[in-house]
């Protein structure tokens, strides 16, 4: 007779266990398939960029070209352009408002770098060393850019007030003598930086902020160790480490200052005795109080090219050594 002794262990689990199934390797898609959808996915994509394309058309690039048209032609609502050449030109720049204009802009422009470009970077670094209460400061710091910028306007207008202003009242208090603000030709445009400042400054607290804390710690902590102090540290690490975004906000405020328009139009109408007229006031001016829109034009080119010659200038100015080449 046979063994009919107990199966091996090895045997028995060797019968017990199941088949592998073994399935066929698929065969990819033909090309063709693979085209069809790549061209699905492009097709898609361009019809996403083509409205954001149709909407910078219609409201940006189609004004500034018709600006550019008009700035040589003598326009007037509901009668036919005729062109002039340079002569809107001419006559803008003889305007004794012209000068004015300019000087005060680069003026606030100015004003506007020494006084609203340092305070929202030691802010952001203030914001950044906080250990508590740091996204209510956050918010408090933000809070100015949600307030729309008349009535942020209308506000500090108020504030201004010689007689029964909140700025004068907090100087009384303290037995300061008063100061008439933005109706002083000597202090007015002084003011409006400080409007202007205190309202925009809350969205570069947090692109700095967003900076700072992608700096890593190991530079702070090897700082520290070489016996570096806080402002040797901010001077050695934080501004390095910084750079770019420091001069990329450099020159949008520049560019963002050089346009002020509400704070002049609702603050203190251009006064006193023009302290306070820019360049965009004298445009609104000439277009809706003139009603010459050829002039209006001029001065928009004027300052155009007067931006993008500077934005090219500090652009190629700042480049690093390996974007040069």
């Amino acid at each position: 007779m046979k063994n009919t002794g107990p199966i091996p262990l090895e045997t028995s689990e060797r019968r017990a266990r199941p088949a592998i199934e073994v399935r066929p390797v698929q065969a990819p898609p033909p090309a063709g398939d693979f085209r069809r959808r790549h061209l699905a996915d492009q097709g898609r994509a361009y019809a996403f960029l083509l409205g954001g394309l149709v909407c910078f058309a219609l409201f940006s690039w189609y004004p500034a070209i018709r600006a550019v048209v008009i700035a040589f032609q003598k326009y007037t609502p509901g009668a036919e352009p005729e062109w002039v050449g340079t002569a809107n030109f001419t006559r803008v720049v003889q305007d004794p408002e012209f000068g004015a204009a300019w000087r005060n802009t680069l003026t606030f422009t100015l004003l506007a770098l020494v006084i609203g470009f340092a305070i929202p970077f030691v802010l952001a670094l203030v914001l950044n060393e906080l250990r508590h209460a740091r996204a209510f400061f956050r918010v408090v710091v933000y809070l100015p850019v949600m307030i729309p910028p008349v009535v942020s306007a209308l506000l500090w207008k108020w504030f201004y007030d010689p007689g029964a202003g909140l700025a004068n009242e907090a100087l009384r208090l303290v037995h300061l003598p008063t100061s008439n603000w933005s109706n002083g030709a000597d202090t007015a445009l002084v003011s409006l930086v400080i409007v202007a400042t205190w309202a925009n400054m809350g969205g570069t607290v947090l692109i700095y902020l967003a900076a700072l804390q992608s700096i890593p710690g190991e530079l702070y902590e090897a700082a520290e160790l070489d016996g570096a102090s806080l402002l040797q540290r901010v001077r050695h690490v934080t501004i390095p480490q910084t750079r770019f975004v420091i001069l990329m906000l450099m020159l949008l405020q520049i560019i963002a200052t050089m346009q002020v328009f509400t704070e002049p139009f609702v603050i203190t109408g251009g006064g006193p005795e023009n302290a306070t007229v820019t360049v965009l006031y004298l445009i609104y001016k000439y277009a809706f109080l003139y009603n010459d829109f050829g002039g209006a034009c001029a001065l928009s080119v004027m300052l155009l090219l007067l931006l993008g010659l500077f934005s090219a200038a500090y652009l190629r100015l700042t480049r690093t050594d390996g974007e040069t080449a």
